[in-house]
C-alpha cells in the first residue's frame, strides 16, 4: 500500500529530462535530510537509519534545525525543495491539519502497544494530510512516554500554578493552562535560551528529547505523568522522488519501513536507557501522586473532546477504529 501511494503521487510530478531520468538523479539540490532534533534523538536516529538502509542512494542527515528549519515550517522547506527529505514533530503541525495533533492527546496512547495501534489507525490520514502540504509520507517515528522536567520538584496541581512550562502542541498548552500553569508552545530548537535565561520553569517533553538537549543543566527534576507517546513524521518531496528510477525509489521505501520497524524495536529499550542517563547527570525521577494524576487527566480530557471537535467525522473515525482495536 505504501508503495502504491508513493509511486501514484510521483506519477503526478513533470517529466524530467532524459539526462536526469538516466542518470537517476534528483532534480534538484542534494538529498539531504533535516530535522530540528539533534543528533541522538529519535528522529535524527530515524533519519541516520534511513539514510544507511537506502544506500547506494547518498542521504545525508542535518539535525538542530539547519537553516533555522524547525518542525512547523519543515513541509514546506521540502515541497519547494530545500530538503529532499524533512522530519518534523507531529504536534507542531497541529495549525495545518487537526490529525497532526491525534498522537499527542494527553492519555490516550500510553503505552508503546497503544501508541502502535493509533499510529496504525490514524496512517491513511497522515498520509492524506501531508499529501495536500506537497510531501510524501516516508517513515513514522515513535517517541517515548512524555513527563515534565522542572526546575522543583511536581507533586501536587498546587506546583503546576504558575509554572512557566514549554508545551510542544496546542493540545499540550491547554491542558497545562488549563491547571493554572503558564503554558507556552515553544519549538523544541527556543528551549535552551529560555532555559537559561530564566524565563522557563519546565519543559514538557520525554526523557529522549530531555537527554538530547541536556536539559538536567537546568531542570534537575522529571515527573513521569505518562503524558502521551507521540510520533514524529518523515517525508520526502515528490519531485525529488519522481527524479529517482524505478528501482531506486522501491529501495527508499523499503528503507523506510526497515528504519519504522527499527525505530518501535529501539524504543523498547529506549524509556530505560534515557533514565539511567539521567540518573547519572543527577536527575531525580518521580512518579506524580494520585491528585496531581487525576486532576492532568480531566483537563487532558476536556482538550480531547475539543480536538474531537476541531476534527470532525475523520477524527471521530480515526479514534473509533483505535479504540476497536483496544
Amino acid at each position: 500500500m505504501r508503495r502504491r501511494n508513493l509511486i501514484a503521487l510521483t506519477a503526478t510530478m513533470p517529466l524530467l529530462s532524459v539526462t536526469q531520468q538516466a542518470a537517476g538523479q534528483p532534480a534538484t539540490g542534494a538529498w539531504t535530510a533535516a530535522t530540528e532534533y539533534p543528533a541522538g534523538a529519535m528522529p535524527a536516529e530515524g533519519l541516520v537509519r534511513l539514510a544507511e538502509a537506502a544506500k547506494p542512494l547518498e542521504i545525508t542527515p542535518a539535525f538542530d534545525a539547519p537553516g533555522g528549519v524547525r518542525s512547523a515550517a519543515m513541509p514546506r522547506a521540502v515541497a519547494e525543495g530545500r530538503f529532499a527529505i524533512g522530519d518534523a514533530f507531529a504536534g507542531a503541525l497541529g495549525g495545518l491539519d487537526p490529525v497532526f495533533l491525534l498522537s499527542s492527546l494527553p492519555f490516550l496512547a500510553t503505552s508503546a502497544e497503544e501508541a502502535k495501534r493509533l499510529l496504525a489507525a490514524a496512517r491513511p490520514a497522515y498520509l492524506a494530510a501531508l499529501e495536500k502540504l506537497g510531501v510524501t509520507l516516508l517513515h513514522c517515528t515513535p517517541w517515548p512516554p512524555t513527563g515534565i522536567w522542572s526546575r522543583r520538584p511536581i507533586a501536587t496541581p498546587a506546583d503546576l500554578r504558575g509554572l512557566k512550562v514549554r508545551t510542544y502542541d496546542a493540545t499540550g498548552t491547554e491542558t497545562l493552562r488549563a491547571l493554572g500553569a503558564a503554558a507556552e508552545l515553544l519549538s523544541f530548537q527556543a528551549v535552551a535560551t529560555r532555559l537559561a535565561d530564566g524565563s522557563l520553569d519546565a519543559v514538557l517533553s520525554s526523557g529522549d528529547g530531555g537527554a538530547g538537549r541536556r536539559l538536567w543543566e537546568h531542570l534537575p527534576h522529571f515527573t513521569e505523568i505518562g503524558y502521551a507517546m507521540p510520533v514524529s513524521l518523515a517525508f520526502g518531496d515528490p519531485a525529488k522522488l519522481r527524479a529517482l528510477e524505478d528501482g531506486q525509489r522501491a529501495a527508499l521505501e523499503r528503507a523506510a519501513t526497515r528504519t519504522e520497524a527499527g525505530l518501535w524495536t529501539l524504543l523498547e529499550t529506549r524509556d530505560a536507557a534515557n533514565q539511567t542517563r539521567m540518573r547519572e547527570n543527577g536527575v531525580t525521577i518521580a512518579r506524580p501522586g494520585a491528585p496531581l494524576l487525576a486532576a492532568l487527566k480531566e483537563a487532558g480530557g476536556k482538550a480531547v473532546r475539543d480536538w474531537e471537535a476541531k476534527a470532525g467525522t475523520s477524527g471521530a473515525e480515526i479514534l473509533a477504529a483505535y479504540r476497536a482495536g483496544g
